[in-house]
């Protein structure tokens, strides 16, 4: 069977849409997504493990719409699928990537962890794209590019990180540092492992540092917009803590939390923040439960041929 990928994934951001609906299609895709990739691991259909991002859908859905995705880098992590398909809706080119086929973003030999598609990368190193993330803003500074790297919590001993802030503020480099924070590095809590302000952490480099505390996508829009816009018109780095939730599993059955303790933070859970504030939730989660069967029978058959 011959089909062109531009075809499957041209309408999966929802470009055209209203933006609360954008945003809820987006968060409830990401969402399903995942939620895939688990049932596809349970049975056995999935080498290595799975990193899910369930409970931060909401950050890579308002910072890649406060991004000019034309032109400006993102450097992800081991917890990346939410920021790819807010990035390029490429659902089906993921899938095909994770299950090892050949039509995946890169040819299925890098999986989730290695991603690159167009400015996207991703690296299961903590902090591993820090240098990165500076050099190619110093890069591309000239272009009017931003290069937004996402770390998390986790990342906070490593010393990459501070080399690279160091530098950012130096040479001024238009870089937006965002540490996702949900409150937990695999299974050791935050409080055991870090010390001081993760607000405050890139302050002392002369670097701007804003803090949130939300897993409301329009409030995170909000607060990321103008930072961004700053951080374009001066050409100087900016950090942004952002207090979310993780909602699973570090990976795939390592989570050590109380049961009590996630289930308060199913309140905080993105999707459900942000439901009622779309006319149809229904027809678009109708849209996305769809499309996602569709991609992922596609990246299923063992005869994947393509136009493209």
């Amino acid at each position: 069977m011959s089909y062109d990928l531009q075809e499957i994934d041209a309408d999966v951001l929802g470009v055209d849409l209203p933006r609360e609906d954008r945003f809820y299609r987006q968060l409830y895709l990401i969402r399903r997504f995942e939620q895939k990739l688990l049932e596809l691991f349970t049975n056995n259909m999935l080498a290595g493990t799975t990193h899910t991002s369930q409970g931060q859908e909401a950050n890579a859905v308002a910072i890649m719409e406060a991004l000019k995705l034309d032109r400006d880098m993102v450097w992800s992590n081991h917890r990346c699928h939410g920021h790819f398909l807010s990035y390029c809706g490429q659902s089906y080119r993921l899938f095909a990537e994770i299950l090892g086929r050949r039509t995946g973003a890169c040819g299925g030999r890098g999986g989730s962890q290695h991603l690159h598609w167009r400015n996207f990368y991703s690296s299961g190193i903590q902090g591993g794209f820090a240098a990165a993330a500076v050099g190619a803003a110093l890069a591309e500074k000239d272009k009017g590019a931003v290069s937004c790297i996402f770390m998390g919590d986790g990342t906070m001993g490593e010393g990459s990180v501070y080399e690279a802030l160091n530098f950012a503020s130096l040479l001024s480099a238009p870089v937006l540092f965002v540490v996702e924070d949900n409150g937990i590095a695999q299974t050791t809590p935050k409080e055991l492992g870090v010390a001081g302000s993760i607000t405050d952490r890139a302050r002392a480099f002369g670097i701007d540092c804003h803090h949130l505390a939300s897993t409301d996508a329009d409030e995170i829009f909000a607060t990321v917009s103008p930072i961004v816009d700053q951080i374009r018109a001066t050409g100087r780095p900016a950090w942004l803590h952002l207090e979310t939730v993780r909602l699973g599993p570090h990976s795939k059955g390592d989570d050590t939390r109380d049961e009590a303790f996630v289930a308060e933070l199913q309140k905080r859970d993105p999707l459900t923040v942000y439901r009622d504030r779309v006319s149809d939730p229904g027809a678009l989660e109708a849209w996305c439960d769809e499309h996602i069967a569709h991609v992922l029978d596609l990246a299923l058959k063992d005869d994947v041929a393509c136009v493209s």
